[in-house]
């Protein structure tokens, strides 16, 4: 039998056969707590798709449906195809950073841009039944995954100081610290302090008692608005669903083809980097290879598919899955509950309202701490390898770009490899990534604004 009450799991038991749970070392109550952290540090999502894709002229109200359906999808996916504790969901760097600012940049209407989003996404897919991205994952470098981890925990901590606002603008150095007068400030650092003493007394689930403490604090002080109501019934899918599919004749037009190359690229990238920096978080990574990477990219695949037909741009792994994974997730247990989560949110958006970025904020920002500790591992006494490594780290952070960051030392670690005389170590891969990185800096700089 099954003790849910602490969460032990027994050999027989459904979830341990599905899930490997003592394979893993894990136990239901964990995965599931795991699961509810993951799920509630990627909320925002949930609000933040509709309100930029309603920018384009897009419905928001379907939008909205939308984005949780193919989280559901791309969760319960991960969860039963490659038993992996990461959730998927439209990614927002992507929404935010490239596809509508850029597409209606060039004058292109919204529904011919899902068009774009779906011939893309079938290309995505039939890249992982050809086991390319499974190919090129398997071909970067340890000390590139291992930076890319580091890149994304620093990438991710800055997201999280940017949005609790110990982080803000500033014209004349780019960033700043930001003001302590802004009460909501103050919540972030509490956060902060809860988090990081339960940590140090090794408390377990000390991230999820971070958020709540955190959440109730905003409520009780008046920071954070209680939710007007409770239930709401989702909206209608109907003045997105398909849209893409019906303008796939608009494909024919030069202009849209850039358009299709920025989301599948960028897509690719994005998507093997957070996959990469999770796996190694999560102790995944055998030999610098990923089991079941296949079924991993698949499941991703498959839900970005699914999205661009409902009407949301590219699915992809989430980095905020970390938070997850640092209380202790480590199978697809994880992942399917978040995805259920999703499922409940659709019924019950208005509680999720509680969740704002100074709640989340310090989840990140430790999060991030431990992601960093796979700098410790890369050879920095090599320079060869040690700028590369150097570029990708800081290149997410401070471009705001996953992929960027994996551009910057795809393009400098063969070329300084093969000068330091050790060209019969670079897979032939990573070449052929150069001048892909090289086309790919060249479709997002230099065709927009052409």
């Amino acid at each position: 039998m099954q003790n849910l009450s602490n969460g032990a799991t027994s050999n027989g038991s459904y979830l341990d056969r599905t899930f490997h749970l003592s394979e893993q070392n894990t136990t239901v109550g964990r995965e599931l707590l795991a699961g509810l952290t993951t799920f509630v540090s990627m909320a925002y999502i949930l609000f933040v798709n509709p309100i930029i894709l309603g920018a384009a002229g897009m419905d928001k109200g379907a939008v909205f449906t939308a984005t949780a359906l193919s989280a559901i999808i791309g969760c319960l996916l991960m969860a039963f195809l490659a038993n992996y504790p990461i959730a998927i969901a439209p990614a927002l760097a992507i929404t935010r950073s490239l596809p509508f600012p850029f597409v209606l940049g060039m004058g292109i209407p919204w529904e011919k841009a899902m068009a774009g989003v779906f011939v893309a996404s079938v290309l995505f897919t039939i890249l992982s039944f050809l086991k390319v991205r499974e190919i090129v994952i398997d071909a970067i470098p340890k000390d590139l995954k291992l930076a890319m981890a580091a890149g994304i925990g620093i990438f991710i901590a800055f997201v999280g100081m940017q949005g609790g606002g110990l982080i803000v603008a500033d014209k004349s150095s780019l960033v700043a610290i930001g003001s302590f007068t802004v009460p909501t400030t103050w919540l972030t650092i509490f956060g902060i302090f809860v988090i990081a003493i339960l940590m140090a007394k090794k408390v377990p689930g000390s991230i999820f008692i971070g958020l709540v403490a955190t959440a109730v604090l905003g409520l009780a002080t008046g920071l954070i608005k209680a939710p007007s109501s409770i239930i709401s019934l989702a909206p209608s899918l109907k003045p997105t669903f398909g849209v893409g599919v019906e303008h796939l004749p608009s494909i024919a037009d030069p202009q849209m083809w850039a358009v299709v190359l920025i989301f599948l690229l960028v897509a690719f990238f994005d998507t093997a980097g957070t996959l990469i920096g999770l796996a190694q978080q999560a102790g995944i990574m055998k030999n610098n290879k990923m089991p079941r990477i296949g079924r991993a990219l698949m499941a991703d695949s498959i839900s970005m598919l699914a999205g661009s037909v409902m009407g949301t741009t590219p699915t992809a792994a989430y980095v905020e899955s970390s938070a997850g994974i640092a209380v202790g997730g480590r199978t697809g247990l994880t992942s399917l509950t978040t995805g259920i989560l999703f499922a409940f949110s659709m019924l019950f958006s208005p509680l999720l309202t509680v969740v704002t970025d100074q709640v989340t904020a310090p989840a990140l920002i430790v999060v991030g701490v431990l992601m960093v500790s796979a700098l410790s591992e890369i050879h920095w006494n090599q320079f060869e390898i040690a700028l590369p490594a150097f570029l990708t780290v800081i290149g997410m952070p401070l471009t705001y770009n996953i992929s960027y960051g994996i551009a910057f030392g795809f393009l400098t670690y063969p070329i300084l490899m093969t000068v330091a005389g050790r060209r019969k170590e670079v897979n032939y891969i990573m070449w052929i990534m150069l001048f892909v990185f090289v086309l790919l800096l060249y479709v997002l700089n230099v065709i927009p604004k052409s």
